[in-house]
């Protein structure tokens, strides 16, 4: 099924501010880190997962959290969803979580996706369905890629919009102080 208008103009969003997966050069230099506005709340969460059960961030207080947006016909998010992958299989024994939020698609299409693009649809990458796109509206700028880095006390820190290679660099230096900190 081909975009709809709305995911249309939030790719458009995307190749504006040149977060396209052909732009040239390296990812990381596209993306744009922002910190999560002092006076802005924290949004509700609390969607099902792939296998009907919801999942809320509650449970997730202590550790820290890896929230990324994300929709299948988003090339950036195609590209960066293996790294989401191994930095969960890593991430867990430090105190990590990562979830990857799948915009508006259904359970076989996100399926499929997963299966081409991982090989599985993995256990270490829990999926979340954001059927009516509300969540996206509340955590992100609805351009996707969009991740939110959340603290350990479940406050949100950061903002990545854009394609970013969660196993390089720039991504251990946004979160490790992150994981250094202590829950208060």
């Amino acid at each position: 099924m081909p975009p709809s208008r709305r995911q249309f103009s939030a790719a458009l969003g995307l190749a504006a501010v040149g977060l396209t997966a052909g732009v040239p050069g390296p990812a990381s230099a596209q993306v744009q880190v922002r910190p999560w506005p002092a006076d802005r709340p924290t949004p509700p969460l609390a969607l099902r997962d792939l296998q009907g059960r919801t999942v809320a961030l509650a449970p997730f207080r202590g550790k820290v959290m890896v929230l990324n947006f994300w929709a299948s016909w988003c090339e950036p998010c195609v590209a960066e969803m293996p790294s989401l992958l191994r930095l969960a299989e890593r991430g867990a024994a430090q105190g990590l979580a990562v979830l990857a939020v799948n915009y508006q698609e259904g359970d076989a299409k996100i399926r499929s996706f997963l299966d081409t693009v991982l090989g599985e649809v993995p256990d270490a990458l829990p999926v979340l369905l954001d059927r009516d796109g509300a969540a996206a509206r509340a955590w992100t700028p609805r351009v996707f890629p969009s991740t939110v880095l959340i603290d350990r006390n479940g406050r949100p820190h950061t903002t990545v919009v854009g394609e970013l290679d969660w196993t390089g660099a720039k991504a251990d230096t946004l979160l490790a102080p992150l994981l250094a900190a202590a829950p208060r």
